[in-house]
Formats: structure tokens, C-alpha cells, sequence
């Protein structure tokens, strides 16, 4: 049976090549014979995917902002899957789903529990305006599942608006309205109705807005265009911030929610890889003064141990009493949820959101210093901790330093800093939210001296 291959630009979207001739020089320079054998192992037994398997290494421990490889290596995680908001083990996670477990550690579906009903109460107290009600999933996308539906249901339309290059899980509703090729490309029949605009990418923009000064919003302009053109959308959903990242106009969102109210669309708020603290507050939403009707959160929400995710929306959307939105086996996890409202109490009395804030202003400022002094970087942005630095072989062109970019990543490897590339050149640094300053600055003397390596070609 016979499918077409996706070309390497198709494939960096979301990550980094994980069959790529420099991975493989470097597996064979940096790995010992006992970890090649697991990977061995782990490749004939899991189905080949692109990012995932074959896997690039193995690990044996995770503690705070370390990963540590089969080796004993210790790396500073500046990935982690966005699930180390409060760092990894961190002990007041552990010992809630330790005391959980000895409580009560399923909850079967017709009965709740008390640690499902406290992290209910908890969400939607925190929750801007009237987000009060809430379901909760094992997954992210998972929970994106349920607010399509929940938004079908409420406008009796099915119709979205999403974004190119979004990403909202891999499911097949999932990837419709998601954006990026290596999920998309060769499935098959999307789901219908699914319109797909250009996201605010103020670098790249579609129309050029760098040339005439800086954005002007034609972006969010557009967005208005199509839900008059189509005049039947049940909702625009989007991450508030994408993750390569493209950081909206402090307007963008207001324009949209105008819009939307306009045209009688749902707002839907995918904040499952930028909530809970990385952008600064607690919900990403709050850096621009715009509340969705859905906001969906996840992998950071389990605490960097157990899978959770949870939708909440408006009250007045409380309206499919007859219907199953979600009707999840572990929809009620005692043990999730215990271990989400430990992390909760940690991101809140630890001031998480503070601190990404903070720390995240520092790591801009020192890079765009770096700009000043390395051709290669030719633009640097981000929201609170998480921040991308993009390399170019031409500032003029933005040809994407591609090879640069990838030389750089596993040279960090090699001094202890992990962190993933998204669409092949855009260094992705999204560090746990505990991260000391210093911590962070080693980081960043890394990258400097790495971008500088490559630079100089001294980067095979």
C-alpha cells in the first residue's frame, strides 16, 4: 500500500526532524551501546511516527528543570511538552496523588468525587468573568473535541475559523482545523466547514505589514471578512498565542472578540501550551483583556505527571443536558485531579505567573542584545517564558537558517540545554517556570556561543 512522503519543510512545523542525518551522527557519537539497544527495542515495537519514533534518547530520571539520559547526562529542559510549568517531581504534586491514591483512585462514570469537585471549584474561581462551568478529559485534545462540539450545539451552526500553522491535537477534528502539514497532508477528507485564515505573524506577515511600519491588524481584519462572507460560523478558535510563538498585537484579540460578537461566532481559546503562568498570568487570555466563551486548558494542568485537560466555558452554554460532550472513562480521575489542584496552589503561592513574567523580560532583553551583535538572529519575540529566537541566513531575504538552526540544537545537547526548533530555524525556549535566573542565563550564554559557532562554521 502506497502514500505519498511529506518534504523536511513540511515536516519541521511542529519540531525537529527525528530522522535526519545530523540526529543520527550524533546518537552514534553521544549514546552508549545499552541505550542504543532500549532504542533499538523502542523502534521495534511502537509504530514509526515522524517527531516521536524513532526517539532521539532515553531517560531515567526528570527532577525540577533536569532531564536525566540513561547515561547520567543532565540536561536543562527548555521543551518538556509545556507540561513543567511547576517543574518536574515537584514533591507537594507528588504527594497529592501519593495521598489520593490511598483515599479513592477511580472514580467510575454516574458518581464524583471530592478532588474532582474542589479542582472544578477552583478553575472556574480563577477563571476570568463567567467561565463557570467546566468538563475535564485525559487530554488536550480530547478537551478540543468537546468545545467544537459544545460550540455546534449552542449556534446550531458548524462552521470554524482557525488558523494556519495552529496546532490543536491529532485527532482527525483535531487536525481539521489545525494548521500544519505533517498532520494534515495525505489523511484524507477533513472535517467540513473548517476555514482556515493566516495567523498574526507580524515577521512574516502574509501582506507585509513590516514594510508599511508595523502591524495594523489586517490580520484580525481578515478574520471579520470571512465570518461576513460566510455569515453562518459557529466559532474562531485559536491558541491566544502560538507556540512558535507568534505574539498578537496587544488589539488583536479585542478586534476579534468585536468581530465574533458581531457575527454571533463562539470565541474558543486553546491555552492548552501557553495557560496556566507561562505568559505572565494565570490565563493567557488576561494578557489582552479579551475572555473567549470557551477556554481550554492541559498538559501543564496534571502537574507534569498525569494527563488532565478541561474546557470551561460560559454558564448560559450549559445546554447539552441531553447530549454526551465528553463522557470520558477518566473524566473524574481523583488522582488528576488532585495532582492539577496541587499544582494550582504551587503556581499560585509560588507566583509563577509573576516570575514568568519577570524572567521572561530578562531572557528578551538579553537576546535582542545578542541580535545586535549576530547576523544569524533575525528576530526575537515572546510572551513571559515562552520565547523564540529565529535564525536567518539573510535579514534581508529571512531565508530560514534551517541547517543552522539544527547544528545549534544538538551542539546544545552536548553542553546540557535541550529545547525543540519549530518550523526548522525558530529556537523554541519554553523552560519550566521555576527556572532560576542563573539557571536561565547559562541557558542563554549557551545559545549565544553556539549561534556564534555557527556563524564562524564551526558547526559540522
Amino acid at each position: 500500500m502506497a502514500h505519498g512522503k511529506q518534504d523536511l519543510g513540511d515536516q519541521r512545523s511542529e519540531g525537529d526532524i527525528n530522522r535526519s542525518p545530523r540526529r543520527e551522527r550524533w546518537q552514534e557519537a553521544a549514546l552508549d551501546d545499552s541505550t542504543r539497544r532500549l532504542l533499538e527495542e523502542d523502534e521495534r515495537y511502537f509504530l514509526r511516527q515522524s517527531l516521536s519514533t524513532p526517539c532521539l534518547n532515553a531517560l531515567q530520571a526528570c527532577d525540577g528543570i533536569w532531564i536525566e539520559d540513561l547515561q547520567g547526562r543532565r540536561y536543562m529542559d527548555f521543551h518538556g511538552n509545556s507540561v513543567h510549568q511547576v517543574g518536574f517531581s515537584h514533591p507537594r504534586v507528588l504527594e497529592a496523588i501519593r495521598r489520593q491514591l490511598d483515599e479513592l483512585s477511580f472514580c467510575t462514570r454516574r458518581y464524583t468525587n471530592q478532588a474532582a469537585v474542589d479542582l472544578a471549584r477552583e478553575l472556574t474561581t480563577l477563571a476570568p468573568d463567567d467561565l463557570n462551568k467546566v468538563l475535564f478529559c485525559p487530554g488536550g485534545t480530547a478537551a478540543i473535541g468537546m468545545a467544537l462540539k459544545l460550540a455546534r450545539l449552542a449556534t446550531g451552526r458548524h462552521k470554524t475559523i482557525s488558523m494556519w500553522d495552529s496546532f490543536h491535537g491529532a485527532s482527525l477534528d483535531a487536525i481539521s482545523i489545525g494548521g500544519e502539514a505533517i498532520f494534515r497532508h495525505g489523511i484524507g477528507p477533513l472535517l467540513p466547514g473548517t476555514e482556515h485564515v493566516p495567523p498574526p505573524d507580524s515577521y512574516r506577515c502574509l501582506w507585509g505589514c513590516h514594510e508599511r511600519g508595523g502591524c495594523d491588524l489586517k490580520c484580525a481584519d481578515y478574520i471579520e471578512y470571512v465570518l461576513e462572507r460566510e455569515g453562518d460560523i459557529a466559532a474562531v478558535i485559536a491558541e491566544p498565542v502560538r507556540s512558535l510563538p507568534y505574539v498578537p498585537s496587544p488589539d488583536y484579540w479585542q478586534r476579534v472578540r468585536a468581530a465574533c460578537d458581531r457575527h454571533g461566532a463562539l470565541l474558543i481559546f486553546d491555552e492548552i501550551y501557553m495557560g496556566l503562568g507561562r505568559a505572565g498570568t494565570l490565563f493567557t487570555c488576561e494578557r489582552f483583556d479579551v475572555t473567549p466563551d470557551i477556554l481550554v486548558i492541559g498538559k501543564g494542568l496534571g502537574g507534569g505527571v498525569m494527563p488532565l485537560a478541561a474546557m470551561l466555558a460560559r454558564e448560559d452554554l450549559d445546554l447539552a443536558d441531553d447530549r454526551a460532550l465528553g463522557h470520558y472513562t477518566h473524566e473524574k480521575s481523583p488522582v488528576a485531579c488532585a495532582a492539577a489542584s496541587a499544582t494550582l496552589e504551587i503556581i499560585l503561592s509560588e507566583r509563577l505567573p509573576e516570575r514568568a513574567e519577570q524572567l521572561g523580560t530578562h531572557a528578551l532583553t538579553r537576546l535582542r542584545e545578542m541580535q545586535q551583535r549576530h547576523p544569524l538572529i533575525g528576530d526575537v519575540r515572546g510572551l513571559g517564558l515562552l520565547i523564540g529566537v529565529e535564525l536567518v541566513r539573510d535579514r534581508a531575504s529571512r531565508e530560514r537558517a534551517t541547517d543552522e538552526a539544527e547544528a545549534i540544537m544538538y551542539a546544545a545537547l552536548d553542553r546540557g540545554l535541550s529545547f525543540k526548533l519549530t518550523m526548522g530555524n525558530i529556537i523554541t525556549l519554553v523552560p519550566p517556570l521555576i527556572i532560576e535566573q542563573e539557571e536561565l542565563n547559562q541557558a542563554l550564554d549557551i545559545i549565544e556561543e553556539l549561534i556564534g559557532a555557527a556563524e564562524a562554521g564551526e558547526l559540522a
